[in-house]
């Protein structure tokens, strides 16, 4: 995850876990609100999670969010999306965006490879 705030998957998880923790333990009515909206579309519904999960993560390299898109990343190996299926995502994603979407597909490809490792190795991917 180099060129990114995070040099590891476990580094940006602790950090995301901490600073949820913090901002739902501070943030108003309103944010909470927010969190559980967020929470709440991405389960299964007429369109399946992992479906909902890949369009989050082309919207996410489009919109160039670093820390979405390795959320998302995470969340669709949890899901089972499979090498060839994030690659059709990417193409999306850089058809969408542009070339502008170069950099994040990068990272999103170093993601990936740390992924695969880690699941070889048996270590937990869970967000």
């Amino acid at each position: 995850m180099s060129d990114n705030q995070f040099n590891t998957l476990e580094e940006f998880k602790k950090f995301r876990e901490k600073m949820n923790e913090e901002i739902l333990k501070r943030g108003t009515t309103n944010t909470k609100r927010f969190w559980a909206l967020d929470s709440a579309v991405y389960k299964e519904g007429a369109i399946d999670s992992k479906t909902k999960e890949l369009m989050g993560l082309v919207a996410s390299m489009v919109l160039r969010c670093d820390d979405c898109i390795t959320y998302h990343m995470i969340r669709c190996a949890e899901l089972g999306t499979s090498d060839e299926e994030f690659f059709e995502v990417f193409d999306v994603a850089l058809i969408v965006g542009g070339s502008i979407v170069i950099p994040h597909l990068r990272r999103a490809v170093n993601t990936l490879l740390e992924i695969r490792r880690m699941q070889l190795n048996g270590e937990s991917i869970s967000i």
